[in-house]
């Protein structure tokens, strides 16, 4: 047959191979034409041949034949012994005050169940993987070039200390030679010494000589011995030489860390088809700007300190200070709009803006942590036995909150869903607490890939742990750093690029670092003390200035 008009062929009856199909048993799964249907029937009587006609195959359950009764059809179904059954089984004792089910409802039941799983499979799960695999051969490629790079800067350090070495070479053999002509002609010159005073003596032999040889007493008499002069022996001079003594090049060339592959099963989330600025397509890549710049400086009208801010919107932030009293800004126009006091009376100890614009606030004073809806303070949170100090809201809504021990031995971030506790992270996988305990300031934020990240100034780290928990690694800050200070971690907040941006309390700067822990740059626009970060929608920077009392809002971002 030609193979460009097969599928124009009709089918054929599977019993006499010759007339076109028409009709079908969904039973046997058959394809038959009229003349054939009957002989059908009566090739095996003890089978309930369902015969329909060929468009609407399939249509027929076929329910599951009896494991117990020979060629019984089931169509039952046990839901205590999970089995579909027959008449007969439960005309029997064996499911005796049984729940049962139809057969054809618990099929619907799982065929929706597959079909979820299906949809899952396919929507999620695969293109998941797809994902992940993408991932691990964008690793790859990153890893060749990375090892590409690190033999690069050994041969480039090699060939420079080649060059140094060749001077190095050159300056010893210079230095060998100058001592050899130094020793040489100090050497020399007493040669010269010595070869004079063979000289004299052997003038005094000859005149010694000619006076003994002679009769002539006057010539005797006038000799002057100088004998006692040369039995002072000329000193000895017995050079050193210098010695080279060789250093083992291994020690001082250099040294390889050792590399690895760790394992973290929390490392990739499932991929979601739900479209958010969280969850959705990657963002724009953004490059860092060689040099910040200051944009607009708001000065608040706190007496004291100025100790935080949070975005609201481009237009507005919300600030707080050593005061009792959380104060909305506008941007523009560097202006107060909104005071709102804390209920206790206290100070917040740090604030929040949720996904929906309410103002949060931590009160160390009561334990609690408070929504402001309508000028109206609810609270959220209230603890026993533990002090709240700072907060973030997450993209799914959730807070998470750093909080001390009453003893401040201990310390520990809870994610809440509302007010129930969803999850506490206090130790890495070998027990160790993951924040320093005692009274230190803390900040905590929620990256865009869904890390935690705290910075600790008891430790002098950020730390960031994955969403199960799970640490990632500690950034322990860079040097050279811009006053040479150590490393004094206060605010922390995450912009559109996964970056983390943590304020230096002691090198009035911002570190900037990527998503691994990175070192990137500094921001250093003049700042004094900050300490509070916020980022809003078009990554512009918030900084809040301790002792000053002012915000300073930064581009740092193309």
């Amino acid at each position: 047959m030609d193979p460009r008009t097969r599928a124009q062929d009709v089918m054929r009856c599977d019993l006499c191979e010759t007339a076109v199909v028409q009709m079908h048993c969904d039973t046997c799964l058959v394809n038959l034409c009229t003349a054939c249907v009957g002989k059908h029937m009566i090739s095996d009587e003890s089978m309930d041949h369902k015969v329909v006609k060929f468009q609407f195959r399939k249509s027929t359950p076929l329910y599951p034949g009896c494991k117990s009764h020979n060629k019984q059809q089931c169509t039952m179904y046990c839901n205590q012994c999970d089995i579909p059954v027959c008449t007969k089984c439960l005309a029997s004792d064996q499911h005796l005050g049984h729940k049962l089910s139809e057969v054809l409802q618990v099929m619907d039941e799982k065929k929706e169940k597959n079909i979820k799983e299906l949809t899952e499979l396919k929507a999620t799960i695969y293109p998941t993987y797809q994902d992940i695999a993408s991932d691990v051969q964008n690793r790859m490629s990153q890893l060749e070039k990375e090892y590409g790079d690190l033999s690069t800067a050994i041969t480039k350090h090699g060939e420079d200390w080649h060059r140094e070495i060749d001077k190095l070479v050159k300056t010893f053999k210079a230095e060998v030679d100058e001592m050899k002509n130094t020793q040489l002609q100090t050497l020399q010159k007493h040669l010269d010494e010595i070869n004079k005073k063979m000289s004299d003596i052997k003038d005094e032999i000859n005149s010694v000589e000619m006076a003994i040889d002679t009769n002539d007493l006057s010539k005797l008499f006038s000799i002057t011995s100088h004998v006692y002069i040369y039995r002072n022996l000329p000193q000895k001079l017995a050079p050193s030489l210098s010695k080279f003594i060789p250093e083992k090049i291994q020690g001082l060339f250099g040294t390889l860390t050792s590399s690895s592959l760790t394992s973290d099963k929390h490392g990739y989330s499932m991929k979601t088809t739900q479209k958010s600025p969280e969850a959705g397509s990657s963002p724009p890549v953004k490059q860092l700007l060689d040099e910040p710049e200051t944009v607009t400086t708001i000065a608040t009208e706190y007496n004291e300190y100025l100790y935080n801010v949070a975005y609201l919107s481009d237009e507005e932030i919300w600030t707080s200070g050593r005061d009792n009293t959380m104060k909305l800004y506008s941007i523009n126009q560097g202006s107060q709009l909104k005071s709102i006091p804390t209920k206790s009376g206290k100070m917040p100890y740090d604030i929040a803006v949720t996904k929906r614009g309410d103002l949060l606030y931590t009160d160390y004073w009561d334990r609690t942590v408070n929504i402001v809806k309508n000028k109206k303070i609810e609270g959220v949170i209230r603890l026993q036995n533990w002090i709240p100090y700072n907060v973030c809201s997450t993209s799914s809504g959730d807070l998470l909150v750093i909080m001390d021990s009453d003893d401040y031995t201990q310390t520990k971030v809870v994610c809440y869903s509302g007010s129930t506790e969803k999850q506490t992270i206090q130790f890495d996988d070998k027990g160790k607490p993951l924040y320093s305990s005692g009274y230190h300031v803390r900040y905590i934020t929620e990256n865009r890939n869904l890390d935690i990240c705290v910075s600790d100034s008891g430790s002098k780290a950020a730390v960031v742990v994955n969403q199960a928990g799970k640490l990632r690694f500690r950034y322990t800050g860079h040097t050279p750093a811009p006053k040479n200070q150590p490393f004094s971690p206060v605010g922390i907040t995450t912009d559109s690029q996964s970056h983390i941006l943590t304020a230096d309390d002691y090198n009035d700067c911002v570190h900037i670092i990527d998503q691994d822990g990175q070192f990137l740059c500094y921001i250093d626009c003049g700042l004094s003390a900050p300490c509070g970060l916020c980022t809003d929608t078009n990554d512009n920077l918030f900084v809040a200035q301790r002792f000053n009392k002012k915000v300073k809002k930064i581009k740092y971002m193309h």
